[in-house]
């Protein structure tokens, strides 16, 4: 009552003369008002000298009437302007004429470290107030109309600097404000703080942007840092700025290109899951928001989707992506993206069928008369499995007939994948016509396909070179196969191999084993295994036995470190894992082989003891455990490890092969029944000499066989060994995945 008293005594009233302090700060002058409390610190600017004046034009009327309004606040509260709260205006009045220089040269003249203490013991006096509901302690140095004003002075600052592009500095000074905050409420900004709507205004402001100075500063880990304490500390943000920032931390984790460290939490409940790498910190962010997003706080963001199917795609994790997809609420995400996502996902884990029928229920649907993606997926999936090979022709024709005339980058894709498909079903057809048919079409299919691309392909070239190499067009296959290693710039693993095991079939040992020396050398230790392999192979060829030991011992050396590293935590792809799995058992197996060869028998069952713990139910086990027996002369106990690995896998053509050649030397089958196990054998892989060869001498043996029979087979046989490759051209499956661009 007493300052209201005061106020309507004075002549022309308190506004005018306020309008006069405006113009006094801005040109320099003191302007002395004698019925106002006196200050300690003089309300002129001091270095803020009349050069100055002469930039200010007139200020715009409602800026001026807005700084004298907060004046007048300040004056209601406290009775007087100090000179800080003074500047704070003034720099204010300057920053919205846009008079950045100006408005920043005012700014520094303010004391930060007197300011800011200050503020901390004015907050810190106001809680202790507030908690003890008492107003018997001494009373606030500071009213919270100024700690806003001062504290807007401070931002103000910021902001300018990161106009004239000085963002070190600005970070600083950003920091400044929080840092401040924190160290008078260290338990958080309470309610009756963050009632004051001009303070949690500049507070989101300036925790919003910090990062993004951080950023412009080049500091990524300043940045990182700066984000979870955003986000850690109770700073009473509104739910969408804590929103916006979860969503740009999680971004700047995937795409930054920084590594962050693990978060140090303050209060972590034990067992907590705690990220450790930027992927998971990021797959948390984003799945806290879709959290959000289920709860209804949030309204939906289909970019949150996007960053989320990226991040666990790339870190193996694509069945939690598919349970993410399938928990969205219908309406959300459109029926065909549902399910090409969720398609792709199980694609990625090795569900092949689950993510056929997703497609099949989508393109069964008249409603997307245009998913060509979805028909090359399913071609593609189709391509893998030789019952639906039909089917995936059928796609492959369809996708090609709707991009006519479109894309051709997509139509050669189209082709490409109508080739693997066509080879693939030359491989099950039973007659030699239709085969030779299939296959010349197959690669007929595949050169258009090189012919249509607009920019060249590896996966394109890659299959042209690999039907070369299976129909024994060897010269081609390697032209194709070392355009290849040019256009990979030799960072594929897959066209290596490719390309040595084309030498080897030319019998050019030597060349191949130097092609996979140099890729051994630029290729890392966990991407060597199939190298290795091959490479054995190599050394075996060229009667290098004791090198291919060593080459399978190093090789499980480095299987074995990386299945330890994973039990560590560090936790590989689905795919990688039956990979490793596999090729560990497969050079066990290998190394028996050569163990029996040399007649080693204990190190060879030691060989097949040690595959046996990762796979007891394993036809190739059977098959070297039956070589072992043969070796031995235990023929009979041979036999019967050649009929489990039958029993394992029927269609397993070594066995097939191994178990006729016991049969005729123990003639206790007929040659029509021993002669079943060869064209069976022959049926699955026509390349195989080993068959052709015994069954030429089966038809030799045979007084109701023709000579031109076995001639024939005996040729056959000759031919594809003369061609045969250490290793066969194509890769396994799981390898194929793992090594596909």
């Amino acid at each position: 009552m007493r300052l209201k008293n005061w106020i309507k005594r004075r002549g022309p009233g308190i506004r005018g003369r306020l309008w006069k302090m405006m113009k006094c700060i801005r040109s320099g002058e003191q302007l002395r008002l004698d019925d106002m409390a006196s200050s300690s610190e003089s309300l002129a600017t001091r270095d803020y000298s009349a050069s100055y004046s002469s930039r200010a034009a007139e200020a715009d009327i409602k800026i001026e009437n807005s700084n004298i309004e907060e004046a007048e606040s300040s004056l209601r509260e406290s009775g007087y302007l100090n000179y800080e709260e003074a500047r704070a205006l003034l720099g204010r009045l300057e920053y919205q004429k846009g008079n950045i220089e100006g408005a920043l040269h005012v700014f520094e003249g303010i004391d930060i470290a007197s300011v800011t203490s200050k503020i901390k013991l004015s907050l810190s006096r106001r809680c202790e107030q507030n908690r003890r509901r008492s107003q018997s302690d001494a009373a606030p140095p500071m009213s919270m109309h100024a700690i806003s004003l001062l504290l807007e002075a401070i931002y103000l600052k910021v902001k300018s600097l990161q106009g004239l592009g000085r963002f070190e500095e600005a970070a600083r000074s950003c920091k400044v404000i929080l840092d401040t905050l924190e160290s008078a409420l260290p338990e958080g900004i309470p309610e009756s703080v963050s009632a004051d709507w001009k303070l949690q205004d500049i507070l989101n402001k300036a925790v919003e942007l910090l990062p993004e100075l951080c950023k412009l500063a080049g500091s990524l880990q300043e940045a990182i840092l700066s984000y979870r304490r955003a986000l850690l500390y109770n700073w009473n943000l509104n739910m969408e700025t804590t929103t916006k920032l979860e969503k740009e931390f999680a971004v700047f984790l995937l795409y930054s290109g920084c590594d962050a460290s693990p978060p140090n939490l303050r209060s972590q409940v034990d067992g907590s899951f705690v990220p450790r790498n930027n992927i998971e910190e990021a797959i948390l962010l984003l799945l806290v928001l879709l959290r959000k997003f289920a709860a209804k706080k949030i309204e939906w963001d289909p970019t949150i989707m996007y960053h989320l199917s990226f991040a666990l795609s790339v870190s193996g994790e694509q069945r939690a992506l598919a349970h993410q997809v399938e928990e969205l609420l219908p309406g959300i995400m459109e029926r065909r993206e549902r399910y090409s996502i969720l398609a792709l996902c199980y694609h990625g884990e090795g569900e092949q069928m689950i993510a056929l029928n997703l497609l099949r229920n989508l393109l069964n649907n008249r409603e997307n008369p245009d998913c060509v993606f979805e028909l090359l997926l399913a071609s593609k999936i189709c391509a893998t499995n030789m019952i639906c090979v039909d089917e995936g022709i059928t796609y492959a024709c369809k996708a090609l007939s709707k991009l006519r005339g479109r894309c051709d980058q997509m139509a050669s894709v189209a082709n490409c994948l109508q080739g693997i498909l066509l080879s693939t079903q030359s491989r099950s057809v039973a007659s030699d016509t239709e085969r030779i048919s299939k296959q010349t079409e197959a690669l007929e299919v595949l050169e258009r396909a090189e012919k249509m691309m607009r920019e060249r392909d590896p996966s394109i070239i890659f299959h042209l070179s690999l039907e070369n190499a299976e129909q024994r067009k060897l010269d081609t296959a390697l032209y194709h196969a070392k355009q290849l290693l040019k256009l990979e710039a030799g960072s594929n693993v897959r066209s290596y191999i490719l390309v040595a095991r084309i030498l080897s079939a030319q019998k050019q040992f030597v060349d191949a084993e130097n092609v996979i020396n140099a890729a051994l050398d630029q290729t890392g230790k966990w991407d060597q295994g199939e190298l290795l392999r091959t490479k054995a192979k190599l050394q075996i060829a060229q009667g290098k036995l004791q090198n291919a030991i060593d080459t399978y011992i190093y090789l499980l050396a480095i299987v074995q470190v990386r299945t330890k590293s994973s039990g560590s935590g560090k936790k590989l792809p689905k795919n990688r894992r039956n990979s490793d799995r596999s090729l560990e058992m497969e050079t066990w197996h290998d190394l028996a082989n050569l163990y029996t060869s040399l007649s080693k028998w204990r190190d060879a069952e030691a060989c097949l003891s040690k595959s046996k713990i990762i796979s007891p139910y394993s036809a190739s086990r059977w098959h070297s455990t039956g070589l072992l027996y043969e070796a031995k002369g235990l023929h009979q106990e041979a036999l019967k490890a050649f009929r489990a690995a039958l029993d394992v896998e029927p269609n397993h053509v070594p066995s097939l092969v191994s178990t006729a050649c016991i049969l005729r030397r123990l003639g206790s089958q007929s040659i029509p029944i021993i002669r079943s196990f060869l064209t069976d054998a022959i049926r699955l892989d026509k390349t195989n000499h080993s068959a052709w060869y015994n069954l030429g001498l089966l038809y030799k043996a045979d007084v109701s066989a023709s000579a031109l029979e076995a001639v024939e087979c005996f040729e056959a046989a000759a031919f594809l060994e003369d061609s045969a490759p250490v290793e066969s051209f194509r890769l396994r499956p799981d390898l194929e995945a793992h090594f596909a661009p």
